[in-house]
Formats: C-alpha cells, sequence, structure tokens
C-alpha cells in the first residue's frame, strides 16, 4: 500500500493505528451529540459497540485509522482516517474525524491535521498532490476549521449523501450537499507555515 499503518507524533497528541484496545476510551469521549449530523456514531454506546465500529472502519477499503491519543494521559480522544486513497494519482482524503468536545477548539484538531498532511506531503513516496477534506453543506463549524487549516474550497456536490436527521435514531434522514476542500502540494508550504505558527 501507499499510505501503510504507523504512528504519528505531535508535541500535544499521537496518531496511532486505530485498534480495539481504544474502544474504552472511545466511549468514555464519545457524546451522540458529536454525530448529529454524520453516519460516524457507533451501532450502540458500549465498549463492544466500539470496538464493533473500529473493526468496521479498520475494513474499510482505501482507509488507514487512526486514534487520537493525548500524549499526557495516553488516552485517545477520537478518531480520524486517511480515507479514499488514490496511489495512482497520489491523493487522499483526511476524514471520518470527530473529536471529544472538550478538545474541540484546542491543539488538537490543527496538530492531528499538521501531522497528517506533513506525513502526506513530506515522508510518503511518492509524495502526495493533493489532500482533500469533505463535510457537510449545513455544518459551518467544520468548513470554518478546516479553512482556517489554509484549504482551498473547490464547490459544494448537491444532494450528496443520505446522513442522519439527527441524534434521535428514529429521526428519518435527510438529503445534504457537501462541500470540498484540497490543498495541493504547491500550497502545502505556505500552508504549513501557517499550522507551525498556529502550534507553537
Amino acid at each position: 500500500m501507499w499510505i501503510e499503518p504507523t504512528t504519528l507524533r505531535g508535541m500535544t497528541v499521537r496518531l496511532e493505528p486505530l485498534d480495539a484496545r481504544h474502544a474504552p476510551d472511545l466511549l468514555a469521549a464519545a457524546e451522540p451529540e458529536l454525530f448529529r449530523f454524520t453516519p460516524q456514531a457507533p451501532p450502540e454506546w458500549s465498549v463492544a459497540g466500539f470496538e464493533r465500529d473500529i473493526a468496521r472502519v479498520s475494513a474499510l477499503p482505501n482507509v488507514v485509522a487512526f486514534a487520537i491519543v493525548l500524549n499526557g494521559s495516553g488516552r485517545a480522544v477520537g478518531r480520524t482516517t486517511y480515507m479514499d486513497i488514490r496511489a495512482d494519482s497520489r491523493g487522499v482524503e483526511i476524514g471520518r474525524t470527530w473529536i471529544a468536545r472538550a478538545h474541540q477548539g484546542t491543539r488538537v484538531n490543527p496538530e492531528i491535521k499538521y501531522l497528517m498532511l506533513r506525513h502526506a506531503f513530506e515522508t510518503l513516496a511518492p509524495t502526495a498532490v493533493r489532500v482533500e477534506f469533505k463535510t457537510g453543506g449545513t455544518n459551518r463549524h467544520s468548513q470554518s476549521a478546516i479553512a482556517k487549516l489554509g484549504a482551498v474550497k473547490e464547490g459544494v456536490f448537491r444532494k450528496h449523501r443520505i446522513v442522519p436527521g439527527g441524534p434521535d435514531p428514529a429521526a428519518p434522514p435527510v438529503v445534504r450537499d457537501t462541500v470540498v476542500f484540497s490543498i495541493v502540494d504547491d500550497e502545502w508550504p505556505a500552508v504549513k507555515r501557517g499550522l507551525e505558527m498556529r502550534l507553537k
């Protein structure tokens, strides 16, 4: 594979290959509201439910999944993946990311993105030429966070996905637009400088 499971280490967090051992921490870190408009929730709110979700995500084609682990405590506080890995085109998406509410708006998100982007644009052989991000059309918080990384908004896929209608499993699903962003290799040096300034 072009992208292999590995550990990426930062000052605040490290990204470890996602494994069943992370399930208890992820159960403690998650809450239903995190998955309000995304199909990333576990099948049930238990250690076993998170173990099944970890197995499901890890088995998806063209996906390398990570646990987001705090260096200070050693506890997992979320999950992220490389997905839609396209070795022939040297492109990849960063997605299926969720972070515990207590760690949103901190160094955690910019640092995990920095680690994953640096690995893609500097370490892979051959290096990536494109990294993309997608988020829901109504998820303004996520769109703002992606734009703040330095990613370029490319456009909107209209009525692109059917997703949960809210935290209540009985709520009918909704059809959502998807907003697409990307960073390409020519832009990485400037994006890298911006992220390093944020992480000082």
